[in-house]
């Protein structure tokens, strides 16, 4: 525990540092200092508290730099090909939606069209069921001429839903 009172340059050759490297080391561990005769910074300190490791020159940095630049552009590359990707994924996604949509029209329009299908059907079923009664009840004159108008009426219906089904 001796208190030791060096200039800058002295405690940097001390601890392997230069002798910015010290005066700012001295900074950061708000070191006493003092001015010299000659003008130059004196510092006291106690070389066995200061734990104090170099780092390495700038040298090394330099190459590691070197790779996280290489490692940045690869990176950058990969999201300009995640994003052309997803792109090309979009384009899809709406291709399809809009096929999706249209699929869903011609289904509601069937379903629209079945179902009117269904009532003529039922309609024309009724009509059938009403002449098959009318013919077994009786066969008088009135009743024919009645039936023949009612099968009159059966064909046109017959054929204004076939060309409804014909779509014109």
């Amino acid at each position: 525990m001796s208190v030791e009172i060096l200039t800058y340059a002295a405690l940097g050759a001390r601890l392997n540092i230069s002798a910015a490297a010290a005066r700012a080391l001295a900074r950061r561990l708000h070191l006493p200092r003092s001015l010299s005769d000659d003008g130059k910074a004196l510092v006291s300190v106690d070389l066995a508290e200061v734990r104090h490791t170099p780092q390495p020159p700038a040298g090394h940095r330099v190459g590691e730099a070197a790779q996280l630049r290489a490692l940045i552009v690869t990176l950058q590359a990969e999201v300009a090909q995640l994003e052309a990707r997803a792109a090309g994924h979009r384009a899809d996604f709406e291709y399809e939606r809009e096929r999706a949509d249209r699929l869903m029209a011609e289904l509601l329009q069937a379903a629209a069209e079945t179902t009117a299908a269904r009532a003529a059907a039922a309609r024309l079923e009724g009509e059938v069921a009403a002449l098959r009664t009318a013919l077994r009840t009786g066969s008088s004159t009135e009743n024919h001429g009645h039936s023949a108008r009612r099968v009159g009426h059966l064909a046109a219906s017959l054929v204004e839903a076939d060309r409804k089904a014909a779509g014109g």
